[in-house]
This record gives structure tokens, C-alpha cells and sequence, in this order.
């Protein structure tokens, strides 16, 4: 298993932009999908952004394709997601998660999470 912790989060003016940091420690970091999920108040956790293992596949929600940008890098056992043109309705609690099934998009497929940061956009 890896131990995982975000940071970043904060209070943006919408069409704004945040970086969020999600840095891993234990083993075999590099042999994981990682992903991006959030939760917002009242709603379920949804997934955001997924990176393959070698950083060479990403995928995103349609909700953020286009805005968001995930990387990694596995020197440094870290996974960061660029939210730029932020909306008042990606106001939510950010998950970092690690799993080993490629192209992951579902909280199962994710053994490990981080305790989240939260991202508020005002209007």
C-alpha cells in the first residue's frame, strides 16, 4: 500500500486557476494508476483525472477535459492536477487515490486515498 496526501487547495475567483499536490510515500509508487476524485457537499464522490503508471495516458471527466491537467513524477513520488478557467461548481473536497487497474475511473478501482484538500470557487 501507499500513503498519499494532498495539498494545494483553496479559495479562487472563478475563471482562476490551482495546482494540486498529492505526494505519495511507501513502495512501488511508479507501479500505480493514480486518479483525482471529488466530492462535493450533498453529492457523491466523482472521479476527475487518471494517469497511467509511466505518466504516458491520462483521462478525464468531460466535466474537466480541456480545464485540468494531469502529471506525475515518479523520481519525486508525486501527482499534480493544474485546474485552470475554475467554476464555481468545482467547489469540492479533491481525493488523491492510487490503484493498480489501468485506466481506473471507479472509487474501487482505487485501494489508496489521501485525506483530501478543499477547493472552493467563488462567483
Amino acid at each position: 500500500q501507499v500513503q498519499l496526501a494532498e495539498s494545494g487547495g483553496g479559495l479562487v475567483q472563478a475563471g482562476g486557476s490551482l495546482r494540486l499536490s498529492c505526494v505519495a510515500s511507501g513502495r512501488a509508487f511508479s507501479t500505480y494508476t493514480m486518479g483525482w476524485f471529488r466530492q462535493a457537499p450533498g453529492k457523491e464522490r466523482e472521479f476527475v483525472a487518471g494517469i497511467s503508471w509511466s505518466g504516458g495516458n491520462t483521462y478525464y471527466a468531460d466535466s474537466v477535459k480541456g480545464r485540468f491537467t494531469i502529471s506525475r513524477d515518479n523520481a519525486k513520488k508525486t501527482v499534480l492536477l493544474q485546474m485552470d478557467s475554475l467554476k464555481p461548481e468545482d467547489t469540492a473536497v479533491y481525493y488523491c487515490a492510487a490503484g493498480s487497474k489501468s485506466y481506473a475511473n471507479r472509487q474501487t478501482d482505487f485501494g489508496s486515498w489521501g485525506q483530501g484538500t478543499q477547493v472552493t470557487v467563488s462567483s
